[in-house]
């Protein structure tokens, strides 16, 4: 497969800078069966879409303020550095993997200063990232970290528009529970407590995973021949209870469907050791067409980047001509795209 491949037109105008508001009122283009047959609902629609006895699996990760901005002391007579950091992956109690911006002007031993007394010293410098070794730890260093920084919003939206306290809401999922990401899992973005509701009026069961979204999912794939990216690791946890509620939804004809890529890379990964089962580990699965899907039965996803490895999910789950024809649909019917917009329910067998 090339990369050319999962190249689609998009018109900038169409990246979602806000969400909607209320979050259920979205629009949510169905796509059906193997021939991808078409519906354009709404979000509200879902309790309808599905059926009872099917189990919704959301991703229950929280975003961090991964955001900091901090001063690199001045060397000999240049004045200090303005440094932009955006924190990726936790490595241990007081150390994270960071995007730096400038990154150059950056070296190993090198000390820098945040709000409220949080610090950190570059431990060690790649051409991507940085190790940062902060003067707290564990639950200390979350809290600060939360006092001086703010939310990650996508490059593609920061780019267009600063962070502010509007984030802090619309960019966290109601099924938030655990830190660590720092990105949101975004289909999970449009449920509401009366959604939630109404699915579970209609007999829709619901549970949940936790992987911790890095900035890797925003990451280009450079290889023309698609066989030769290898995907960022994430951290994924599934637990014994979660397994044991989707098989016996599964047992009694009821379909998984994850809410979102992050919902299912980790079903799925969990699914490619065993039996579903128990299972915590980093995880770095690519699923492209041809992937043969063990526990996910549908998908409920945002609309993502042309050559993407999420639209090459969704591309394994459907086809490729499928969702390529769906995305056009999409386009000509003004779907709002990426993480504050629209969303899709795949479901392959119709």
């Amino acid at each position: 497969m090339k990369l050319s491949d999962f190249d689609f037109d998009l018109p900038d105008e169409l990246i979602a800078l806000r969400p909607a508001i209320p979050r259920d009122s979205a629009r949510l283009l169905v796509v059906r069966g193997r021939e991808g047959k078409l519906e354009d609902r709404s979000i509200r629609d879902l309790p309808g879409l599905l059926k009872a006895g099917d189990i919704l699996v959301a991703n229950d990760t929280r975003v961090i303020r991964a955001a900091l901005l901090g001063r690199r002391p001045a060397r000999g007579e240049g004045g200090d550095v303005e440094i932009e950091v955006n924190l990726n992956s936790r490595l241990s109690p007081f150390e994270w993997s960071a995007f730096a911006r400038p990154g150059k002007r950056l070296k190993e031993g090198d000390t820098v200063a945040f709000a409220n007394g949080l610090m950190a010293i570059v431990i060690s410098k790649s051409e991507a990232e940085v190790r940062l070794g902060f003067n707290r730890t564990g639950d200390a260093l979350d809290a600060a970290i939360d006092a001086a920084g703010t939310m990650p919003i996508p490059p593609y939206i920061a780019s267009k528009r600063a962070p502010d306290a509007q984030d802090a809401s619309d960019y966290q999922t109601l099924f938030a529970r655990e830190s660590g990401s720092v990105a949101a899992p975004t289909a999970g973005l449009h449920f509401t407590p009366a959604l939630l509701e109404a699915l579970e009026s209609a007999g829709i069961q619901r549970t949940s995973v936790t992987l911790h979204v890095n900035a890797g999912t925003f990451l280009p794939v450079k290889s023309e021949d698609v066989s030769e990216h290898r995907m960022h690791a994430e951290r994924a946890e599934l637990s014994q209870t979660a397994a044991a509620a989707i098989i016996a939804a599964r047992a009694s004809g009821g379909r998984c469907i994850p809410i979102g890529t992050t919902a299912l890379r980790t079903l799925e990964s969990a699914a490619s050791v065993g039996p579903l089962s128990a299972y915590t580990a980093d995880t770095s699965i690519f699923i492209t067409p041809g992937y043969q899907f063990e526990v996910a039965d549908g998908l409920m996803t945002n609309f993502h980047l042309p050559k993407s490895t999420l639209f090459m999910l969704v591309s394994a789950m459907m086809g490729l001509d499928v969702m390529q024809r769906a995305y056009a649909h999409a386009v000509k019917e003004r779907y709002r795209f990426f993480s504050y917009g629209d969303a899709c329910l795949l479901l392959p067998n119709g």
